[in-house]
């Protein structure tokens, strides 16, 4: 379990940690190699007497509950809902408009890999979609193992600890299958280790969307109603406004999530949709209003945007769930500042850099950058870098002396051979430089935002909006905070906007332009075919080949 951070500098003295966090147990090893090589796991032999070890509640919540935090980030490929490469967060980045990794020569080639998830031609070949879908569905048979192994030892528990450790557990299995869903649509629910997992077929991701709405409103009243990111025990962990936040983004997104054939270009309507919210009749936007409106006493915007990013943001008003980081104590890495930074970039921090990653043309623009006659939103300036290069007020120079000079307008898929090959694109800024980090740069202390309250006001705005009523006051808020213009009208284009302008490099532009019907239309450099421009069938992932090798039924 995460502990609480005081002052960064001096937490791995001050903060209880557990070794069981550092390691698994014989059982967890048996679970894991057994993902890997079948996918999904089934019950090891050794359970019994695996429960049988367990003498006290503290062993067994630091056996059960405490190891699942191991795998909210992560240090290797595809590992971790955010932090490392080729996984959840790369494709809901790198297959959209927002960002790309151009080819630059030599570099970032990687077998077309970056290429094809940005023109949508990734196969179900893909090792990185297979290592995802692992990682997921491994931390999901990691949650039923911990169920039955509590469940086998409720006599070491009071009811109510009991009650408190099933609801986290079944909110945290939800989590994950928010993300199985969102990226694969129609997939297998396993909830036990006693399914046959090589004969066990796919479930209709509507049922799938129920599932995880039943799960969370099931738990959410078992968990501790404490906000999860500030300090002290349940720093890091699954809490009740975690539980709502997800909520109030299914039902954001449960005109597409409820849909079993979006080939079809027919989707389904939220106003007509019925939910029933604690005992109240509600369409879609509605349940998405009321859940966030369960977080507006909780959370608030804090007064710079900057600081939900900053190294000491443990602290932040704003932030609902991060992924705890201690360069002196976690594993977890966040690479993506280092992939982005240009060579002298990282070298004048004292670290190595990947001259890689960049916002794409359309989304500078979308902050005004280069646009004739219009100043850039002020966010421009905090989530990138451009133009010539300044650390600490100085010019950073290249090897011939000159100055570094980013070009943010000069960015294409493949730039080898351009003039600016390496020093093409914008490059990610969002999170402050930890100057202490390790690793060059990826052990840092800042924690890696994954929900916070800006995007809960947008989301609100959103579903004020599409039910018809006035989301200006929402939408208006953020953008207050920015610095920007108030609207004083909204419309569909003005919201996806602005979430994109709020929210970049924080994971969600996939999920966006989903939800506004325009994934498939989602690049920058080239003209979508009359095909993409009518079809959706590009808003899912296809199952691996090597899932389906070792279950047919995965289709």
């Amino acid at each position: 379990m995460r502990q609480h951070k005081t002052t960064k500098q001096s937490s791995h003295m001050r903060r209880r940690t557990y070794p069981f966090l550092l390691m698994l147990t014989s059982t967890l090893t048996i679970l894991l190699l057994s993902a890997l090589t079948s996918c999904l796991s089934e019950s090891p032999r050794s359970a019994i007497e695996e429960d049988k070890a367990y003498t006290s509640a503290s062993s067994l919540e630091l056996a059960t509950i405490a190891s699942l935090y191991n795998y909210i980030g992560g240090n290797v490929d595809s590992q971790g809902l955010q932090g490392t490469y080729r996984g959840v967060y790369d494709l809901n980045t790198f297959t959209t408009d927002e960002a790309m990794l151009p080819t630059r020569g030599g570099d970032w080639y990687d077998g077309g890999f970056w290429q094809n998830l940005y023109l949508h031609k990734w196969t179900s070949a893909d090792d990185a979609l297979y290592d995802t879908w692992v990682y997921l569905y491994k931390v999901v048979v990691f949650c039923n193992r911990h169920l039955e192994t509590l469940a086998a030892n409720k006599s070491l528990l009071s009811q109510n600890q009991y009650d408190m450790y099933v609801a986290e557990i079944r909110a945290i299995r939800a989590m994950f299958y928010f993300y199985i869903m969102d990226l694969w649509g129609s997939v297998p629910v396993v909830t036990s280790t006693s399914q046959d997992m090589k004969t066990i077929g796919k479930t209709q991701r509507s049922e799938v969307f129920t599932f995880i709405i039943k799960e969370l409103q099931e738990a959410i009243n078992d968990l501790p109603d404490i906000k999860s990111n500030l300090q002290g025990e349940y720093y890091g962990r699954m809490t009740r406004p975690v539980a709502f936040f997800l909520l109030a983004k299914l039902f954001l997104n449960a005109e597409v999530y409820t849909d079993n054939d979006w080939t079809n270009n027919v989707r389904n309507d939220g106003k007509n949709m019925r939910f029933d919210i604690d005992g109240t009749q509600m369409n879609a936007w509605q349940a998405c209003i009321y859940f966030c409106n369960q977080l507006e006493y909780r959370y608030k915007l804090e007064e710079n945007y900057a600081e939900n990013f900053t190294v000491h943001n443990e602290n932040s008003s704003e932030n609902i769930f991060t992924i705890p980081m201690d360069k002196y104590l976690y594993a977890n890495q966040f690479k993506y500042l280092f992939r982005s930074r240009h060579y002298a970039h990282g070298a004048t921090l004292g670290m190595a850099a990947e001259n890689g990653s960049v916002a794409t043309i359309s989304t500078v623009k979308a902050f005004g950058y280069g646009m004739k006659g219009e100043e850039p939103d002020d966010r421009f300036y905090l989530n990138f870098y451009s133009d010539t290069l300044y650390i600490d007020g100085h010019i950073v120079s290249l090897t011939d002396g000159k100055p570094l000079v980013y070009q943010p307008l000069e960015v294409r898929l493949d730039l080898t051979g351009s003039p600016y090959e390496k020093t093409a694109g914008a490059r990610m800024r969002k999170y402050e430089t930890d100057k202490t980090a390790y690793a060059d740069g990826n052990l840092q202390d800042n924690d890696i935002v994954l929900f916070r309250f800006a995007d809960v006001l947008l989301m609100r705005a959103e579903a004020r909006f599409r039910n018809g009523e006035d989301g200006l006051t929402d939408i208006n808020a953020v953008r207050k905070r920015a610095g920007a213009k108030v609207l004083t009208s909204l419309s569909l284009d003005a919201i996806l906007k602005e979430r994109l302008l709020e929210l970049v490099w924080e994971g969600w532009r996939r999920n966006d332009l989903i939800r506004f019907g325009l994934f498939h239309k989602a690049y920058d450099q080239r003209t979508p075919t009359d095909e993409e421009l009518t079809s959706q069938s590009t808003i899912v992932f296809p199952i691996p080949d090597k899932a389906i090798d070792l279950n047919n039924n995965l289709k």
